[in-house]
Parts: C-alpha cells; sequence; structure tokens
C-alpha cells in the first residue's frame, strides 16, 4: 500500500485553517494533515516534544506556515526548521495574506520553498489551496528523512 504522506498545518485562524482543510479534502487528498495554532506548538510537533512526544516518527511531506502566530511568528519558526541539520529539507510553503515585500524577502532569504498570498475571493483562496496541496502531497518528490522510517509506514 502506497503511503500517504502527513502535512503539517501551521494557523491561527480557524475559518483559514477549516478553510484550508476543506480545500484540500475537495481535491480527494486523503493525506492525513496534523494542524497546530501557534508557533510554540509547531515546533513542539515537529521536534516531538510536549503534547507530540509520542507522535509517530518522521517529518511531514511539507508545512502549511502562517506569518502571523501567536507565541512563536512564522519567520521564527521558518528560521529554526532552516536552520536545523534534519530539517531543513522539510519543504515550507508560507501561507499568508501579507505582501510586505519584507516579509517575502525574509521568507526567501530563510529558505522557503513558496510564497503564496492567500486570496482574499473564496473560490481564489481554494483554487489557491488545492494547487498548493496536489503539488506538495503528490507530485513533489520528498526529500530524503521527510517521510517517517519504513517501519512506521502504512
Amino acid at each position: 500500500m502506497k503511503e500517504l504522506k502527513r502535512i503539517l498545518l501551521i494557523e491561527d485562524s480557524t475559518n483559514d485553517a477549516e478553510l484550508i482543510l476543506a480545500a484540500l479534502s475537495e481535491n480527494h487528498l486523503a493525506n492525513e494533515v496534523v494542524v497546530v495554532r501557534d508557533g510554540e506548538e509547531a515546533l513542539d510537533y515537529l521536534y516531538r516534544r510536549g503534547l507530540f512526544r509520542l507522535r509517530m516518527e518522521g517529518n511531514p511531506v511539507v508545512v502549511l506556515l502562517d506569518l502571523k502566530l501567536p507565541k512563536i511568528d512564522g519567520l521564527e519558526v521558518l528560521a529554526q526548521i532552516k536552520s536545523d541539520q534534519k530539517m531543513r529539507l522539510i519543504p515550507i510553503v508560507v501561507l499568508t495574506s501579507s505582501r510586505e515585500e519584507p516579509d517575502l524577502v525574509r521568507c526567501y532569504e530563510l529558505g522557503v520553498n513558496a510564497y503564496v498570498v492567500k486570496p482574499v475571493d473564496y473560490h481564489q483562496f481554494v483554487d489557491a489551496i488545492k494547487g498548493v496541496g496536489l503539488f506538495w502531497a503528490v507530485i513533489n518528490q520528498p526529500p530524503p528523512g521527510a517521510l517517517p522510517p519504513a517501519s512506521y509506514r502504512q
């Protein structure tokens, strides 16, 4: 059986998280999507600590990251992931409402793989998420280490 790759969604807006999950579902992506609500929780998930200390080993196939997060902001989360030898190959897609050039430049300086501005229009938003999900979860070949070890694969 082919393994379904996990997606980590880091989004503090309940409405945006629900829209993203619905858009991924509409595209018939059966991937497990783990949703965390702030930067601290995201890092706990990735480093398997706190509430996530017992989670399955392995990294998500892609991280969908909002920039404006409580506790630890998205830029800091991005910086920590991309500076960590064991995590820097995880693809990160920033999903943000920020059209600010400094945010865009800083994300690419830190090593982001894609920067997507959330469209305001509902249909455009859903289409953008479908495209992101399809590309990163199905079409893209993930780097080594982005998948759980073979012993955890279904």
